[in-house]
């Protein structure tokens, strides 16, 4: 096992380089100079070519990525354009909201979907499973603002009771937190918890047709045990896997909650970049993003092998 997971996580290395060299050419590919950003509208061509002598955009583009990696490895993501303040300052401030609404939408969807998912495959057929299977196409087809405007106007304007944006710290108030969060996450999680639990019941349809699960029921096993026990553990490698690529899909709805909410997290601070052509700024969020979602990935590598012992070998 330790093998296999030492072998991962070397592979996550070029993976890890190759994402870096993408992000550094979208950036420097992409329209406009950032040194004419900086100088101004009213700069002369002599302090454009001062600044861009300053940030390193004279020297050639292969000379730029290895100097930028330098800086990278000892966790320099440049500095910010219009704040003039360093780039992990900034995503560390903003880190806190960002990582709780992924992680509450993370845990709830999971905690949601799954027995949606497995409910669905035990009633195969019936109107329980096909209200399920409705929900989740709803949920899979309505864009995240679509659902964010509709909770908005439903709980926060007709019924007045959460409030409609912002943010509360949990370790200074957990009850305003709470409040906060509710419906960001029901937004968010609409797409989540349709894609987890769709998966959840084919692959628990195709585990109750096994062998194994008709021996059960021969043994005069409870139902819940034969699904939960039986079913749902052999079923789990997919579910797990389409929760991991469900995270692609949080880190975009992100952007659009917090934007709709006015959460100030990382996707708030991805919009603020973008619109003010901030480069290191929005470069250093999609490296970010990037390692997040490799990692991710790692780790539920590392976690199929808890979940089924062959894929060790």
């Amino acid at each position: 096992m330790w093998f296999f997971i030492a072998k991962r996580i070397v592979a996550t290395i070029p993976v890890l380089i190759i994402v870096a060299f993408i992000v550094f050419l979208l950036v420097r590919l992409a329209p406009g100079d950032p040194a004419v950003v900086i100088a101004g509208d009213y700069a002369t061509p002599a302090q454009i070519l001062a600044i861009r002598a300053k940030l390193g955009l004279d020297q050639p583009i292969g000379m730029q990525f290895l100097l930028w990696m330098g800086r990278l490895l000892q966790g320099d993501l440049g500095m910010s354009i219009f704040t003039n303040m360093p780039v992990t300052k900034l995503i560390s401030q903003r880190l806190e909201p960002t990582a709780m609404l992924a992680l509450v939408t993370i845990v709830y969807s999971t905690l949601v979907a799954v027995p949606l998912g497995v409910i669905a495959a035990w009633k195969e057929g019936s109107i329980i499973d096909r209200l399920i299977m409705v929900f989740s196409v709803i949920g899979f087809s309505v864009p995240v603002f679509v659902v964010a405007y509709m909770l908005i106007y439903g709980f926060s304007i007709s019924l007045k009771w959460l409030p409609v944006q912002g943010y509360k710290s949990p370790f200074t108030d957990l009850a305003g937190f709470t409040r906060h969060l509710v419906l960001p996450v029901l937004a968010l999680s609409a797409i989540f918890i349709a894609l987890i639990a769709r998966m959840t019941r084919a692959s628990v349809l195709e585990v109750l047709q096994e062998d194994y699960i008709r021996t059960a029921h021969a043994k005069g096993q409870v139902e819940s045990k034969v699904l939960l026990v039986h079913a749902l553990k052999n079923a789990a490698v997919p579910i797990i896997t389409v929760i991991g690529l469900g995270v692609a899909l949080l880190i975009g709805g992100v952007v659009v909650t917090e934007t709709v909410f006015n959460i100030p997290g990382l996707g708030r601070l991805v919009v603020d970049a973008v619109q003010k052509r901030d480069y290191p700024i929005i470069q250093g969020l999609i490296l970010f993003f990037s390692f997040i979602y490799v990692m991710l990935n790692l780790l539920i590598d590392i976690v199929y092998t808890f979940v089924d012992p062959r894929i060790r070998y």
